[in-house]
């Protein structure tokens, strides 16, 4: 899920947009490829059977960038709730992904990474009428970790909400660059 959810963001920037990926995976660069085909600086981030990235992995990647060139930076991380928790990467933002196949205990169970995180994106939702998953459990869930956090819900496969996460990103985006103040985040 988080892979689509950044192919739908990229599609949606436009090419001159200063926009680049860093993604992690333990083995693979299937995630780099699929992601490098929107035209964006993307690096492939293999931890070797590490279950997250670090600073210095990062560090690494950065450097063969000109960081002046990029307005937006996104991190992939490697998919799991409880690894990345803990490592500070230097973003501005933690987002954690949640899908509707996973469970609505997740919160509960791992809550360091919700507790951390600025918004939770419910994903997947188009499958809502198809698995078990209680939609309003998981938003209680989630707000008895962390009463502030943000919570959308989007489905990449049918574009539902994702207009709402684009514009989410947008005001954090004019908030982080001083052209809006903080309290024109609308909670969703």
């Amino acid at each position: 899920g988080k892979t689509s959810l950044l192919e739908r963001t990229l599609a949606n920037f436009d090419r001159s947009d200063r926009v680049a990926v860093l993604t992690g995976d333990i083995q693979t660069e299937n995630d780099a490829l699929r992601l490098a085909r929107f035209g964006f600086p993307v690096q492939q981030i293999t931890t070797g059977g590490a279950c997250h990235l670090d600073a210095s992995m990062i560090e690494r990647a950065l450097d063969r960038w000109e960081l002046d060139e990029i307005d937006l930076l996104l991190f992939e991380n490697v998919g799991n709730l409880v690894c990345p928790t803990s490592y500070d990467l230097g973003e501005d933002e933690k987002i954690v992904v949640l899908s509707t196949t996973e469970g609505e205990d997740k919160p509960l169970k791992y809550p360091g990474i919700f507790f951390r995180s600025t918004l939770m994106i419910l994903n997947k939702i188009d499958l809502l009428p198809y698995v078990p998953f209680k939609l309003e459990l998981a938003r209680e869930n989630a707000r008895k970790i962390n009463p502030t956090i943000d919570i959308l819900e989007v489905s990449c496969t049918s574009g539902q909400g994702l207009e709402e996460w684009f514009k989410w990103l947008s005001r954090r985006r004019l908030q982080k660059q001083g052209l809006i103040s903080p309290s024109a985040q609308a909670r969703p």
